[in-house]
């Protein structure tokens, strides 16, 4: 069953903290080598390399990579009533959500003739990887899909691992999930191999490079996303789900146990934690998850994950201490779980994405709150956000100075350029002012 690590009555620096954190065992410098090998594969081979990958990774062979536009139609005409209504509500919501993360342009007077512009550009065409092993992953086409849509994203390519079920095919409910969403441009290649096509392009499939690669996978798409960077832009490693719940004895076991559940069931690696200064509750809690892991559809998989190195529950003192060890461990997906969630949200600085009360779970995150679920793991929401209009802009700056406003700072510039040895820099200013 989930460890318990007690923090109570101690007091251990940042360094020694941070040395307690449960963690998967995931180190993606590990898979760099194999990650490497398959981008290499594809570079020098095209689609017969995809072809390869797929029968030894995904056991089939696609006929063809590209999904026809006749199949995506045929998929969106297949979907359940229900699910299609489901998605349709999701795209809405995570569209009006999404609007509010578009920035505005801005103008700087700093004096006469001297103005700033900020403006915010699009990249040209963006690259949408939704993974496909133990899960489907409708919900992660629109979370990546609809923001770039809103940022203004002129070309939209989307790829998923090729489904041996569905003869070689992209998963139909996610081909619905792009058809409903205008996407036409989509895949059959998965893992690090379709990383390395959207940063290279594939000729011989007629798959151009995109400029921004975005979406969650497994290890070895985190470390080839790591390779390609700076060919093209990436969102984050985004790696192994995590939650953490921090709780105290006003909250309900058996809520805090569906939560953590609901999170582990993703995959055998995924994080599950609760951090509280109420024993009781913690006590609580591990009975809740030995009946609903009993229960749950997922249950090995499930509880593999929450017998984890990466889970436990985590006694601490108060919740003052519970902040401070969750913005060191900057999780995923962070649920606040107390009488007063605002007061320990003012605490909070690092995570993907929060969750305040009783009625805010991670679920309703993952697919209809109108949130992005493509988010930061492993720490990295220390310094990183999760995905959204933004991830598909670039901040550009236009100067724009009048004579008057450039001759106000020219005795100034020339004074900095010699101070920098740097004297044409001056030269380029003064040659506007003749004598």
């Amino acid at each position: 069953m989930i460890q318990t690590l007690d923090l109570r009555g101690i007091r251990p620096s940042r360094a020694e903290l941070g040395s307690l954190i449960p963690r998967a065992q995931v180190d993606v410098s590990f898979a760099t080598s194999a990650a490497e090998r398959l981008i290499t594969e594809v570079r020098e081979r095209g689609w017969a390399a995809l072809q390869d990958q797929a029968e030894r990774f995904d056991g089939v062979r696609p006929d063809a990579i590209r999904v026809s536009v006749d199949a995506i139609a045929a998929a969106v005409a297949s979907l359940e009533a229900p699910v299609r209504a489901a998605l349709e509500e999701s795209i809405e919501r995570v569209r009006r959500a999404s609007r509010a993360q578009v920035p505005a342009p801005a103008v700087t007077e700093l004096a006469p003739g001297a103005r700033v512009e900020q403006r915010w550009q699009p990249v040209r065409r963006a690259g949408l990887y939704v993974p496909g092993g133990k899960a489907v992953y409708p919900s992660s086409v629109i979370m990546n899909v609809v923001p770039a849509q809103v940022a203004g994203v002129a070309s939209v390519v989307l790829a998923s691992p090729p489904q041996a079920e569905f003869g070689g095919s992209v998963h139909p409910t996610i081909l619905a999930a792009a058809g409903l969403l205008g996407v036409t441009e989509v895949y059959a290649m998965g893992g690090a191999g379709a990383i390395g096509a959207f940063a290279y392009g594939v000729p011989d499939l007629g798959l151009e490079a995109v400029d921004l690669v975005t979406g969650p996978g497994n290890v070895f798409v985190a470390a080839a996303k790591r390779l390609v960077r700076g060919v093209v832009g990436i969102d984050a490693e985004a790696g192994p789900t995590e939650i953490l719940v921090i709780a105290d004895a006003t909250a309900d076991p058996v809520l805090v146990a569906a939560d953590l559940v609901s999170q582990a069931e993703h995959d055998e690696l995924a994080a599950a934690i609760l951090v509280t200064d109420a024993p009781e509750l913690a006590v609580r809690v591990v009975e809740q998850l030995e009946r609903q892991l009993a229960a749950t559809t997922h249950t090995e998989r499930a509880t593999a994950a929450i017998d984890g190195v990466q889970s436990a529950i985590v006694l601490v003192d108060d919740l003052a201490a519970a902040a401070e060890f969750s913005n060191l461990y900057g999780p995923e997906h962070l649920e606040i779980q107390t009488a007063d969630p605002d007061a320990q949200l003012a605490a909070i600085s690092d995570a993907g994405a929060i969750f305040l009360g009783p009625y805010s779970p991670v679920s309703v995150g993952d697919y209809l709150a109108g949130s992005n679920h493509v988010l930061p793991t492993g720490g990295q929401a220390r310094f990183s956000s999760g995905l959204s209009a933004a991830s598909f802009l670039r901040p550009q700056q236009v100067i724009r100075y009048e004579r008057e406003g450039l001759a106000e700072v020219a005795a100034r510039l020339r004074a900095l350029s010699d101070a920098e040895q740097l004297p044409a820099h001056g030269d380029a200013v003064d040659v506007r002012f003749p004598v």
